[in-house]
């Protein structure tokens, strides 16, 4: 006769071991699970499943103890019997106490049942066809694959999402931190510079912890707001400066085949004799999502070779941009190469980054190719061109 008990030796019984008990029961994948598979989906989904990383080095330990790679399928012999002291001398001598907790956090996740003999002992007793073992019983993890593997896609979904933000507020300290210097050399007039400047050194401190997700999503929300503060700041001399006079806008007609930043408004003069002055309006810069967190007046300062290309000087973004497309040709860099860094950073940080290259020009020996490096970063989030712009103030401000 045999019997599989459900209690454990010496122990309490509760409400998870009995919970668990009906994983034993449950269909079986025809093709198994590869054992060494399961211990990596089981590595990305640990905290969802309540376990650490300890309790996987034991149950590696216990997997190792099967004969066999595939679990399930055409054998459903799951169960292993190894003794404690077996198991403490593949895991390089951990404690049989400790063994011990691991092992029990291992049976309360549900991802394995103990089957205990009269004595605690593991063992297996043959008796013809009908052998009998008493020990650790293997069926739930091949029996609960399919939920191991949505926990660990759903673990890693997250932990990609929390590295991108954390990486895009990387990247904000650093503009901001770098805008903060600039500001105090040219606008020390300002009383805002030392709050950005706290705000930049106390983020570095924060992002040498393990933040949440939602104190990334505050450390976001505040950078963002210093540096449109900065870049509103930086960006109000030029359109003071912008010419004024008695005009009226209007809409400019576009094809469908132009491209959009043709479908500025313009400034025309009133031809009109009888017709009453128009009212003084601004020509204001295109609003986009996308701009560069970094002031225009500071890329035209920096960047000196744009005048050699736009005598008239530039003073709206749409200005910049379609100077880079003129001279993107020169520089030897392919139309699917820029069109590619437009669609990953914004056809605005594109055109910084252009001109960025066009000043080091001598140094880089393929433009496009770095160009194209560059927008891999960009697509994975990693890239802002306020780096570029500081960097090629160094020299000058030397």
């Amino acid at each position: 006769m045999t019997y599989i008990p459900v209690t454990p030796f010496r122990r309490q019984m509760d409400a998870a071991l009995i919970k668990n008990q009906h994983y034993a029961s449950l269909p079986l994948p025809p093709e198994g699970v590869n054992k060494y598979e399961v211990v990596r989906e089981l590595t990305a989904a640990r905290k969802d499943l309540g376990i650490t990383d300890r309790e996987i080095a034991v149950l590696q330990v216990l997997l190792s103890f099967h004969p066999k790679t595939i679990l399930g399928g055409n054998s459903q012999d799951l169960l292993v019997y190894p003794s404690n002291v077996a198991i403490c001398e593949r895991l390089n001598g951990m404690p049989c106490s400790t063994i011990r907790r691991h092992l029990a956090c291992l049976v309360t996740a549900g991802l394995i049942l103990r089957h205990d003999s009269p004595n605690g002992k593991r063992f297996v007793k043959r008796h013809g066809d009908a052998p009998q073992a008493f020990g650790f019983d293997l069926t739930p993890l091949v029996a609960r694959f399919p939920e191991i593997c949505a926990h660990a896609e759903a673990a890693r979904a997250h932990d990609d999402k929390l590295n991108r933000l954390r990486r895009a507020v990387s990247l904000m300290r650093r503009d901001l931190a770098s805008l903060d210097g600039y500001g105090h050399q040219t606008r020390p007039d300002v009383a805002l510079w030392d709050a950005f400047s706290d705000l930049a050194a106390l983020t570095a401190r924060d992002l040498r912890k393990q933040l949440t997700f939602d104190a990334l999503v505050a450390l976001e929300t505040r950078l963002l707001a210093a540096l449109d503060t900065v870049r509103d700041m930086f960006d109000m001399p030029t359109l003071h400066n912008s010419s004024i006079s008695d005009t009226h806008i209007e809409q400019h007609h576009q094809t469908s085949n132009k491209d959009t930043y043709d479908s500025e408004k313009h400034i025309e003069k009133n031809k009109s004799e009888n017709a009453d002055p128009a009212p003084v309006s601004h020509h204001m810069d295109r609003a986009d999502l996308n701009q560069p967190n970094i002031p225009l007046s500071l890329v035209t300062a920096t960047c000196l070779e744009i005048k050699t290309y736009a005598p008239d000087g530039i003073r709206h973004w749409h200005q910049l941009v379609q100077t880079a497309d003129k001279v993107r040709p020169m520089m030897g860099i392919s139309p699917s190469a820029w069109q590619e860094a437009k669609d990953a950073m914004g056809p605005e940080e594109a055109s910084v980054v252009l001109f960025a290259i066009l000043e080091r020009f001598s140094d880089i020996n393929s433009p496009g190719g770095y160009l194209r490096s560059l927008t891999r970063k960009a697509e994975q989030d990693s890239f802002s061109c306020g780096p570029m712009i500081m960097a090629l103030m160094s020299p000058k401000a030397a």
